[in-house]
């Protein structure tokens, strides 16, 4: 495995983490979400501030964050039949870093679970894809985001330590290393989630009313336009009626 590789990887990497569409979506819509709620520019304080489809939007465009250079990071190490999960890891690892610890916002940035989320859906689509759609249920009931984070995220951990074979002693170090590095930040980066939880102080995303949001807005004013329209039918019969009596 050449060096430069890996400076590639680390450098190109931590670069991406440091671009935060939170940031860049809530600047378009004048609006500071570094202000808002948790002051966290992610995924669920742009859902809480911003409505369901901001939040859905930053959501995706964060998860590429992990995802492009991840999957760049695998080719380059040679793909399934070289030391492609080195490549991968090691590029997810470096954008989780510049996510958390960016340098252009004085090492002050957001928790990297999507960034996360993303790497592991270049790992295994397959598992990922599973794991999204029980997330959204699991949010429809539930509403607390940051718990669903740390199950999803330990749950692609410890599959992909199980299928690199990590936890038999017979993978790659390196990989090992990797691996657990990614998920200790990961829960570092939440530990104030982590200590409300413990509390019971943490904040429910009220994920349902946010997805129904727009649409309730939108029969309100198919309400208010009947309304309308009756009312003016009303006086104009009424404007008739004073003609023919005068």
């Amino acid at each position: 495995m050449e060096w430069w590789k890996f400076v590639v990887l680390i450098v190109g990497g931590y670069l991406v983490g440091n671009i935060f569409w939170a940031r860049i979506i809530s600047k378009i819509k004048h609006f500071d979400i570094q202000k808002a709620g948790s002051g966290n520019p992610g995924t669920m304080n742009m859902l809480r501030n911003l409505g369901f489809f901001t939040g859905i939007t930053t959501l995706l465009l964060d998860m590429s964050k992990g995802f492009v250079p991840s999957l760049i990071g695998f080719y380059l190490f040679g793909g399934a039949s070289g030391n492609g999960y080195v490549g991968l890891f090691v590029a997810g690892l470096s954008v989780l870093i510049g996510n958390i610890f960016p340098i252009f916002y004085k090492f002050k940035g957001g928790k990297g679970a999507a960034v996360v989320y993303g790497m592991f859906v270049a790992a295994n689509p397959v598992l990922s894809g599973i794991l999204f759609f029980v997330g959204f249920v699991f949010l429809l009931i539930f509403d607390y985001a940051s718990l669903l984070s740390f199950l999803v995220i330990s749950v692609c951990t410890i599959y992909e330590a199980y299928a690199l074979g990590l936890m038999s002693g017979s993978g790659n170090v390196l990989l090992s290393i990797l691996l657990f590095a990614i998920f200790c930040l990961v829960w570092f980066a939440h530990r104030q989630n982590i200590f409300r939880l413990l509390t019971g102080k943490e904040n429910k995303v009220n994920f349902m009313s946010k997805l129904f949001k727009k649409y309730k807005k939108l029969r309100k004013g198919e309400r208010h336009s009947l309304i309308e329209i009756y009312r003016l039918r009303k006086a104009k019969k009424q404007e008739l009626r004073k003609q023919e009596i005068g």
